[in-house]
């Protein structure tokens, strides 16, 4: 699928056989589509970046890290070495973090303070055992969290999250963005916001 370059939004869902529905959302919503909205649990936002080296890389990170919020939860989905710790360092960056950024494969998480504690997870050790560790402390806390491989305990996980993807390209790396929730929607919208603007 290729990248979408719009300034309006679009809602994905997926029909009983799996395959992606596109629906343009107009400004003035109808009573029906709006009665069909509040049925569905999540709100899918897709956008689609590219990045061609790691410095472009930490760039878009950074570019998040400085619109996060208390709360905020972004998951972090790829193959290893996709770039996902790449892409914290950005975000930590963002957050005025200067400390060294490593993968808390084997600690589980790691935090750090900047403008907001943040907290970054790597829950792939852990797989579906989301019990093991007490996420309230860190999706309900002070500050900001990351959570690589995320996908893992998706189900354990409120309705408010943004998701990332980041696909391995011959010449870079390619993103794409999921919005859960109202907060995820707004933190999206900032961040596209932001980057038409650095362009």
């Amino acid at each position: 699928m290729g990248a979408i370059h719009c300034s309006h939004s679009f809602l994905l869902d997926r029909n009983v056989e799996g395959t992606l529905i596109l629906l343009f959302q107009k400004e003035s919503l109808s009573e029906q589509f709006l009665k069909e909205r509040a049925e569905f649990q999540k709100v899918w936002y897709n956008r689609e970046m590219i990045s061609h080296n790691e410095t472009e890389l930490i760039a878009l990170g950074e570019q998040l890290g400085k619109l996060l919020e208390k709360q905020d939860v972004i998951i972090l989905s790829g193959d290893l070495g996709a770039g996902k710790t790449t892409f914290t360092k950005g975000i930590a960056k963002g957050l005025g973090i200067d400390q060294m950024i490593k993968s808390p494969t084997y600690t589980i998480v790691r935090e750090y303070e900047g403008r907001l504690p943040f907290y970054h997870l790597d829950v792939y050790r852990i797989g579906n055992d989301p019990d093991s560790i007490d996420l309230d402390d860190f999706l309900f806390g002070e500050g900001a969290t990351i959570i690589e491989w995320g996908e893992l305990i998706e189900p354990s996980l409120s309705d408010a999250y943004l998701k990332i993807f980041i696909r391995k390209l011959e010449d870079g790396r390619e993103l794409e963005f999921e919005a859960h929730g109202a907060r995820a929607e707004a933190l999206l919208a900032s961040f596209e916001q932001a980057g038409e603007t650095d362009a």
